[in-house]
């Protein structure tokens, strides 16, 4: 007959019945430890971190050129802004701001003059979102006691899990989009968006690091339209 219970209810039990059944198998540290008719003690390390999720560090990117505007792209007077009522306006957006602004040079824009009646805009528009939430955290020992009674004796086992691995952080989107209009006639040239998974704490990924991540990715082929995924860096 063999009777199982969860580990906490058979302590005492184990305690008391450990004695005759070490006397029996050479003492504690004896050749007769850690075996018995019920499987024996076994320890369970299996429940280690399974590793960080694929999409970690991941950004995928799409943008699209407006049909015949290719040849405005790219040169000229250009300034950056947020949408109205944005995070960014609200927070802390200049890592962002830097980080287009270091793109559109790159790209051939003159970005240390401003045009208020002409040149073109940039407008961006910033997004943070939970993909994952926070793990709860976890008991760092449980298992499973039995005890078994027959004509032969007495016969107990443990069955233990160790988990000393500490709960993930939430996994975290951040978004980009950017949408470059003419200024004079407010109409659409360029727009794109780009997003990445990151890790919520993850020293790796500060803000400056994402904003310029994201803008790198946004600008990979402009003036041309593009979608891609681009692997972790």
């Amino acid at each position: 007959m063999v009777m199982r219970r969860p580990l906490g209810s058979f302590i005492l039990l184990a305690a008391l019945m450990a004695a005759p059944a070490l006397a029996r198998s050479g003492g504690m540290w004896g050749p007769g430890f850690g075996y018995d008719r019920l499987g024996g003690n076994r320890w369970d390390t299996s429940r280690a971190n399974s590793g960080p999720d694929s999409r970690e560090g991941k950004v995928e990117a799409e943008s699209f050129v407006a049909r015949d505007s290719r040849a405005q792209l790219g040169h000229g007077a250009v300034s950056v802004t947020s949408a109205p009522g944005d995070a960014l306006t609200t927070g802390d957006g200049s890592a962002y701001e830097a980080a287009i602004i270091d793109q559109l040079v790159k790209a051939g824009y003159d970005t240390a003059k401003s045009d208020p009646t002409g040149g073109q805009l940039v407008e961006l528009k910033f997004l943070r979102d939970t993909v994952v939430p926070e793990e709860t955290r976890r008991k760092p020992v449980s298992g499973e006691a039995s005890v078994g009674i027959s004509n032969r004796g007495t016969a107990y086992g443990m069955a233990i899990a160790v988990d000393m691995t500490k709960p993930k952080k939430a996994l975290l989107s951040t978004r980009l989009d950017a949408q470059i209009r003419d200024r004079a006639t407010g109409a659409t040239l360029w727009e794109g968006h780009a997003t990445v998974y990151t890790r919520d704490g993850d020293p790796r990924w500060s803000e400056q690091a994402i904003a310029a991540r994201l803008a790198a990715a946004l600008f990979e082929n402009f003036p041309n339209g593009s979608t891609a995924v681009l692997a972790a860096r």
